[in-house]
């Protein structure tokens, strides 16, 4: 039997594709999605471009057919646009929301099926507001999220393994600098902590090939160091080792706060790009999100008006610029941006750039949505090497969670790329409070 799932506004916000996403079911679209898609569509942000895609979107399939009658989709299910029937929900249900225009429309169609009251309806509607999926399955409808891209925290690739092998091959692995792996055991670029079996203290650590012969390799043997900042702990050795490899074109760190990721980020960009010119500029961009009351109308140029948002960035090249004297280092700092070589941007205005020969982080990147990602990736140019950062349990918007949000979907998707390398930090060095706050927080 085929399905008839019922789509929120949010969920094609979320995602373009999401049309395409439910094999060869049913897809309903009720009039008031329409409606909102309009309202949107001339907003400059992000959710006016994923409007504006989806009205295009609809209007492609015309060809089809009716949209009111319903067009074949190429995966072999249909897609219709429907409106919605005079109110049959509940009277506690106000008539005037979007929200219960669209659980009207599936709360009547769920009675037509039949089998509404054996809970067995195939009318599901699909949206990424929580309360809305509460009011449905109150209504006793099928909710769900929208789960295409979702991918589980728990099982999220770290980028390390530790493995106990004999000691013979410890030795072995020091001799003759390298150590051969079986196939389909570990991804490129993966560091693996090898530890003795037999009880001995012995150990090692190295980082899986990421060309030609299957093997692990010995880390440079001198210790990373990047405009004076050494790696605290042996995650931060891994992603320096990580962010100083030319033959990688994307990094992706991922942690909890205060476990150092923009800090070497940053110091390994200004190495990089300030002292050895290996990329002509560094472009540092984040998302533009608010935690708690959004600011309003800020006045200024467009430097002035991102200083609000990018205080974190500030504050990292002001220790680096000067770690001994913060007065002097902020100085230093707004001279490092004034050079030029140093670019601070948001998302918002990354669409339709091409940055070739860059060193470009991404910070904060679990507000980004899956497409926001694909769509700031695409501005690399030849030669530019991208940087990824963030914090799945840190994100502050409304409809992306800690299996949905772009970052932790990049990572999944990207594991086992050559020219990938990920790590996952567990120990914050910042204080010893902000590593209490992680924790029991």
């Amino acid at each position: 039997m085929k399905k008839t799932f019922i789509l929120d506004t949010n969920v094609l916000l979320h995602d373009v594709n999401s049309l395409y996403a439910f094999a060869d079911n049913n897809v309903i679209i009720p009039m008031v999605v329409i409606e909102e898609l309009d309202t949107f569509k001339s907003e400059g942000d992000n959710r006016g471009k994923c409007a504006r895609m989806v009205s295009r979107e609809l209007d492609s399939l015309r060809a089809k057919g009716r949209l009111n009658e319903g067009v074949p989709l190429e995966n072999g299910g249909t897609l219709k646009i429907e409106l919605d029937k005079p109110g049959i929900l509940p009277q506690v249900f106000s008539i005037n929301k979007s929200d219960n225009s669209i659980l009207n429309i599936a709360y009547t169609m769920a009675k037509k099926e039949g089998s509404y009251k054996k809970n067995q309806s195939p009318v599901i509607v699909v949206t990424k507001d929580i309360n809305m999926r509460l009011k449905a399955e109150a209504l006793g409808l099928q909710a769900q999220d929208y789960t295409s891209d979702k991918v589980s925290l728990d099982e999220l690739y770290t980028g390390v393994a530790e493995v106990e092998v004999d000691s013979a091959q410890i030795d072995a692995f020091y001799r003759d600098k390298k150590l051969p792996l079986k196939e389909g055991l570990y991804f490129p670029n993966e560091f693996l902590i090898l530890k003795a079996n037999d009880g001995s203290k012995k150990s090692a650590m190295g980082r899986v090939s990421n060309h030609g012969e299957l093997c692990l390799k010995p880390l440079s043997t001198q210790e990373p160091m990047a405009w004076g900042i050494k790696p605290l702990n042996k995650e931060q050795r891994f992603a320096m080792e990580l962010l100083l490899d030319d033959s990688l074109d994307i990094v992706t760190l991922v942690g909890t706060a205060g476990t150092g990721k923009t800090l070497i980020t940053l110091a390994t960009g200004l190495q990089r790009t300030m002292d050895e010119n290996a990329y002509r500029r560094m472009v540092v961009c984040r998302s533009i999100v608010p935690v708690g009351k959004d600011l309003g109308f800020l006045p200024g140029t467009k430097e002035e008006k991102l200083e609000a948002w990018m205080g974190a960035i500030y504050d990292n090249l002001a220790f680096l610029a000067d770690r001994k004297n913060p007065d002097e280092g902020e100085e230093k700092a707004h001279y490092l941006l004034d050079s030029g070589k140093i670019e601070i941007a948001s998302v918002t205005h990354m669409r339709g750039r091409s940055l070739p020969g860059q060193y470009m982080i991404v910070d904060d990147a679990q507000n980004l949505t899956p497409h926001e990602m694909k769509t700031i990736l695409t501005r690399a140019g030849e030669g530019t090497k991208i940087v990824v950062t963030g914090d799945p349990y840190q994100i502050d918007t409304p409809y992306l969670d800690v299996e949905s949000n772009g970052l932790t979907y990049l990572v999944d998707r990207l594991k086992g790329q050559p020219s990938h390398g990920h790590i996952t930090f567990t120990k914050t060095e910042r204080s010893r409070l902000a590593d209490l706050a992680s924790k029991l927080l």
